[in-house]
């Protein structure tokens, strides 16, 4: 009789596998046609920025980032000439 279990509870086993299985490769191939079906945007290119280099160190950093003294770039206050300091 505990034969008759063993048997039947591998074979339920085996059954429940298979059947996880083949729903796994069934979601995958439709997400597969859904990412296929759906229209292709076009990636944004990332925004370019102009850089400058610090009159003081010679450092190269964003533009948008400078402090402007006697027409020059500096990259901290630190940089700044003593006369022009914030």
């Amino acid at each position: 009789m505990s034969r008759i279990v063993f048997w039947i509870a591998l074979l339920a086993l085996v059954f429940f596998a298979l059947r996880s299985k083949l729903r796994a490769a069934l979601r995958k191939q439709e997400m597969n046609m859904s990412a296929q079906q759906q229209p292709q945007r076009p990636h944004a290119a990332p925004a370019i920025e102009d850089m400058t280099s610090c009159a003081q160190c010679g450092l190269h950093f964003p533009a948008s980032e400078a402090l402007h003294a006697d027409g020059r770039d500096y990259c901290s206050p630190a940089h700044l000439p003593a006369n022009t300091r914030l």
